[in-house]
């Protein structure tokens, strides 16, 4: 118990430190960039001291290091401050486009789990089988096509020629989550095919290691049939590498569908981040780097828990 709870406080504060370095360099990163938000918020036909008075409002006329001490207090708060163009607190902002976003990441990562790991344990079952030649193929392919692309052929595809599915957009702001599904379809499903080529190429690798290990000869020697030797000895052994990508896939899901949510024209949380650098939006670039980044400490968090679950010698040894 002493060593999970000092497990857990080590883990914690490794957690505060990696967001408190994103921190600093999200901050410095976005004001030591070129342009004003003020001037490009007033217009052309604003005056130096108009510009000057937004500025002192919004406290952008002070030291870098004291708008950084400011706005961490503020954070610590959980307060991420208030959109310059929006002219709403930043948290309100990130609220309202979270569920286009973590809907799209949530499906998208099931549908390249569905596919990748299958697809990984066949391949290595059947290793230098045509099977594995295919398997191998295919996830090169999908690795290395745009997501852009695919999303265009899939849209011409289901949304124009067949019109089984909508071509872009989120439906009404009144839709029901029926309806908000249906338009996530196309997406999710480029996003899941895309990503799963990861996870067959880990999953297949995973198993291969696994299946050279001597208790797996030694199941097959006691006469357990295949199937069992596979699903109880082969592939719990191998869930760890498995679960770290999903759980990586996730996280990159989450902070990286700015391609796809602008192909299909979905308001969340990425098209949110390039209009708010298009426009200087100090407020929103800061709180949705640093948000991104939590959930990005969360998840690893979960899938360090989840190897206890898998392997509790992983607990002993901790």
């Amino acid at each position: 118990m002493r060593a999970a709870f000092r497990l857990l406080v080590t883990q914690l504060l490794s957690a505060c430190l990696v967001l408190l370095i994103v921190a600093v360099m999200v901050f410095s990163l976005v004001h030591l960039a070129s342009g004003d938000p003020i001037a490009v918020l007033l217009g052309d036909q604003a005056t130096a001291a108009d510009i000057a008075q937004v500025r002192a409002q919004y406290g952008l006329d002070q030291p870098l290091v004291q708008q950084f001490f400011l706005w961490l207090g503020q954070v610590l708060h959980g307060n991420l401050g208030n959109s310059i163009f929006m002219q709403q607190p930043v948290v309100d902002v990130l609220w309202d486009r979270a569920q286009p976003t973590i809907m799209l990441s949530v499906l998208s990562v099931l549908i390249a789990t569905l596919i990748g790991v299958p697809c990984g344990v066949l391949a290595a079952v059947w290793r230098g089988s045509r099977t594995d030649q295919v398997v191998s193929a295919v996830a090169m392919c999908a690795a290395s096509v745009p997501s852009f692309w695919m999303g265009l052929i899939l849209i011409r595809l289901f949304a124009v020629q067949l019109g089984w599915l909508p071509a872009s957009g989120y439906g009404p702001p009144d839709a029901s989550i029926p309806d908000r599904f249906i338009h996530l379809i196309l997406p999710s499903v480029v996003l899941g095919v895309l990503n799963s080529a990861l996870i067959i190429r880990f999953t297949r690798a995973s198993m291969l290691d696994t299946l050279g290990e001597d208790y797996v000869r030694t199941a097959r020697a006691k006469g357990l049939s295949e199937p069992d030797v596979i699903l109880r000895h082969v592939m719990k052994n191998a869930l760890i590498p498995i679960v770290t990508v999903i759980g990586l896939t996730m996280a990159l899901m989450i902070g990286g569908t700015v391609v796809t949510e602008t192909v299909f024209n979905l308001p969340g949380v990425g098209s949110l981040v390039v209009r708010a650098v298009l426009r200087r939006d100090y407020p929103v670039i800061q709180g949705t780097l640093l948000v991104v980044a939590f959930i990005y400490v969360v998840i690893n968090f979960v899938i360090d828990f989840l190897y206890t679950v898998i392997d509790p010698r992983i607990r002993v040894t901790a």
